[in-house]
């Protein structure tokens, strides 16, 4: 499609969409002659994944561009987030741009390869190694720099922590969804169609993803108030 028919499609202007393209935040058009751009659905989705980022997470684009270029900055509070980054990441083609370093992350958080390896073995995460370098999906690499963000906390080894901990979360949150997913399918009706069931599944997780993190919150300091 050309410039004009992504316009009407994705409801983003031109000028907009070019900015887009020149900070690398969309993949570039296809070129078959020197002023001549195809578009594709990658670019829709990517327009409206950025839009869903802005409007749904909050973010800026500056916050976008640092996310596409493998640098995690702060982790989202908003969960519903996560499914358009990812979405963002697949409109890029090409392997490299879904993964991000493992060194990338150094100069924030400096425990980053020891935390990684701790956070592998307990299973939160995935390295990926190739050609002798370590890489990771985004969703991982934010996983990662939580951890560095408790260690600033002063959650560090000198006061008997380490990301071993987090299997704690790990074994809980398959318990849950796999009791989510069961419960879903238990009480959906077996008349609706596939595409209805995506649709209340996507919009379930987002909420039940907030909502959990309330009850968390609020189950926490119920357990402080009678432990301390």
């Amino acid at each position: 499609m050309k410039m004009r028919e992504l316009e009407k499609l994705s409801g983003i202007n031109r000028k907009m969409i070019q900015h887009y393209i020149n900070n690398g935040m969309l993949p570039e058009p296809e070129r078959p002659k020197r002023n001549v751009a195809i578009y594709n659905e990658q670019h829709i989705n990517a327009l409206r994944s950025i839009r869903q980022l802005q409007s749904e997470g909050r973010l800026s684009i500056e916050e976008i561009k640092q996310l596409l270029s493998g640098n995690p900055g702060r982790h989202p509070a908003n969960t519903a987030v996560y499914p358009h980054i990812d979405e963002l990441f697949a409109a890029h083609s090409g392997v490299d741009l879904e993964l991000v370093s493992l060194e990338s992350l150094l100069p924030r958080f400096p425990h980053a390869e020891k935390d990684a390896a701790s956070l592998g073995r307990i299973g939160a995460i995935k390295l990926v190694n190739r050609n002798e370098k370590l890489y990771l999906t985004h969703l991982d690499a934010q996983i990662v720099a939580c951890w560095g963000d408790m260690r600033a906390a002063g959650f560090t080894e000198e006061e008997g922590f380490n990301a071993d901990i987090v299997s704690i979360h790990v074994n809980a949150a398959k318990e849950l969804a796999n009791a989510e997913v069961n419960a879903f399918l238990s009480h959906t009706s077996p008349t609706y169609s596939v595409e209805h069931k995506a649709a209340m599944a996507q919009a379930g997780s987002k909420i039940t993803l907030n909502l959990f993190s309330l009850l968390r919150i609020k189950a926490t300091m119920h357990a402080l108030k009678h432990m301390l």
